[in-house]
Formats: C-alpha cells, sequence, structure tokens
C-alpha cells in the first residue's frame, strides 16, 4: 500500500503544485488504484508517473469545488483509449452524478467500460471484507467528506522453515495452515495453525481528508490511523482567516493529528501564495505541535508499512 501525490495545491495550479488529486496504490492488495480527488490536469500529471488509468477502480471526491473535480470529466474519457475495460465506481457528494453525466454528454463523450456513481451520505460507503472506507462531514463551505480507509487484519507470515522441522512437506497443507485453518495430518496429529504463524498483522488506516475546518469529525475520521493526509492551506497564527475561509492552519492539522493519535501526518493542499522556502517553514511549524509530520510535494510517494501485532 502506498500513498502518491498527483496535486497538492489549493485553489488555482501553480508552478509547484498542482491542484488535489492522491493515488492509494493498492496494487498488491488487489491489484488496484483507488483516486481521491480529481483536480484539473490530473490526467496530465499521471503521465509523469508509473500509475495507469486502466488500474484505477475507484474514484473518492471529497467535496465539488473546482480544484477537486475539474479533471475528472477528462480522465474518464481518455482512460477508454487507455485500455480501461473494467467498471470505474465514482463516490462523492450529491452532485457529482450530474456533473459527470452533463459534462460527459455535451461533449459527446463515449465511455467503453461501464461507470458507477454512488452519491454518498454519513456511514459505510464500501466494504468488502478487505477493505472498509468511512466518510464523515467534514466542516467546509459546501458540502465535503473525510475519507477512512481501513484494511482487514491479516494473518502472520507463514513459517514454512518451522513446518519442514515438523516434517510437514510442503503442498496444499501449506495454504491452509497459511489461512489459519486447523489441519489434522494422516497419523492423527492436529496442526494449531498458530504455532506456524508469525505475529498477526494489523490491517493499516489511512485518513484523507477533504477541505475543512478544524472540527471533531476530522479527529474521529483519523483515530489510531497509519497515516492522516490534511490540508494545511494557512500557517500557524493565521487561524481567523482559515476560519472565514473553510480551512485549516498548520497547526490545526497537527492538533488532530496528535488527538487521534495518528502515526504519521502529511500537510497538503498548499496555499500558492507559500513557495519552496515558505513550505519548509510550515512544516516545521507543524513538526513543533506533531513530529511525526511530512509536507506533500507533487509526485511524493509514501509507503504505509504493516505494524505487527
Amino acid at each position: 500500500m502506498e500513498l502518491l501525490f498527483l496535486g497538492t495545491g489549493a485553489g488555482v495550479p501553480a508552478k509547484l503544485r498542482n491542484v488535489t488529486s492522491i493515488a492509494l496504490k493498492l496494487l498488491e492488495e488487489r491489484g488496484a488504484i483507488w483516486l481521491f480527488d480529481c483536480g484539473e490536469a490530473t490526467q496530465h500529471q499521471i503521465l509523469h508517473t508509473s500509475l495507469k488509468p486502466r488500474r484505477i477502480e475507484k474514484i473518492f471526491i471529497t467535496h465539488l469545488h473546482g480544484d477537486h473535480i475539474y479533471g475528472l470529466p477528462g480522465l474518464l474519457s481518455s482512460r477508454s483509449f487507455q485500455g480501461g475495460e473494467s467498471e470505474v465506481e465514482v463516490i462523492g457528494p450529491k452532485g457529482i452524478g450530474q456533473y459527470i453525466k452533463t459534462s460527459l454528454s455535451i461533449s459527446g463523450s463515449y465511455l467503453k467500460y461501464p461507470i458507477k456513481i454512488t452519491e454518498l451520505e454519513e456511514g459505510v460507503v464500501f466494504d468488502d471484507g478487505q477493505f472498509r472506507v468511512e466518510a464523515l462531514l467534514l466542516d467546509h463551505g459546501i458540502p465535503s467528506y473525510g475519507y477512512r480507509v481501513i484494511e482487514a487484519d491479516r494473518q502472520g507470515t507463514l513459517l514454512a522453515e518451522k513446518l519442514a522441522e515438523a516434517g510437514i512437506s510442503p503442498g496444499p497443507i501449506y495454504r491452509k495452515i497459511k489461512n489459519g485453518e486447523r489441519v489434522q495430518l494422516e497419523d492423527g496429529t492436529v496442526i494449531n495453525p498458530e504455532n506456524f504463524l508469525g505475529p498477526r498483522q494489523k490491517g493499516r488506516i489511512v485518513t484523507i481528508l477533504g477541505d475543512t475546518r478544524y472540527c471533531e469529525n476530522a479527529i474521529k475520521l483519523s483515530m489510531d490511523a497509519d497515516l492522516l493526509v490534511h490540508e494545511a492551506t494557512f500557517a500557524a497564527g493565521e487561524e481567523a482567516m482559515a476560519h472565514e475561509y473553510y480551512h485549516s492552519t498548520t497547526s490545526q492539522a497537527a492538533e488532530v493529528a496528535k488527538l487521534a493519535n495518528v502515526k504519521k501526518l502529511c500537510l497538503t493542499h498548499i496555499s500558492s501564495r507559500y513557495d519552496r522556502q515558505a513550505s519548509k517553514e510550515l512544516l516545521m511549524e507543524a513538526m513543533g505541535f506533531f513530529a511525526e509530520t511530512e509536507m506533500a510535494e507533487d509526485f511524493k510517494e509514501m509507503d504505509i508499512p504493516f505494524q505487527s501485532e
């Protein structure tokens, strides 16, 4: 599981940062990519990466401001010419369906693959046993959601050497043990899988928030997350302006991370008023409140490792 930032700016494209889009790479887990927001020129950004649009399985939209959705019709249309045949589900606030259908209809675009549009409400928006995605409303000028991606726990690594020492030969029995099944051998011996598996791998949690003021739902969505992606449109000390424009400061993002006991915080949605040097200062501000903080940059990639129980 890896997170790749395709756009990390706020409001309008800038030389250093394109507008918002984040790819959650689940290639090992399910051979798929989940996209969070799709600002203008997201498909252009993808051209500079190894991402394959045909691998995009789901697109989660946090809210309907232009810097988060203007790239969506183009990406959906182009995917037809890039080998995309599998279904794509777009999940977002009420109105996302009308936006997509109108854009594709007026432009005469034809998709060679099925598209499913889900206009969400708060709660669980996806659950297939492997991953669950929860959404809650944040505090923004229009309905804006945050998403909490929860991976199911996994069995520990199979201890093949220990099995061999016990005289158990490789074969289908190894798979059963790996899956946590109790196995009875021909001599009647019962194999307890717990004795031949490493520490259980706790499922990872990734929280990606849309634009928001400091609010309780941001903390709820972030509790014990391995990674929290939080907007930081304004610098610390500009809380009044952030509140007026329905955004957050670096210190407020760090406060959410601290209260929610997250393992790592990544700041994004950075205003174009901040140049490269100023962005470093924003990072230092946040680290003063929460040490495990990183600054998102376009094309920055973050690995999300397992934490053993």
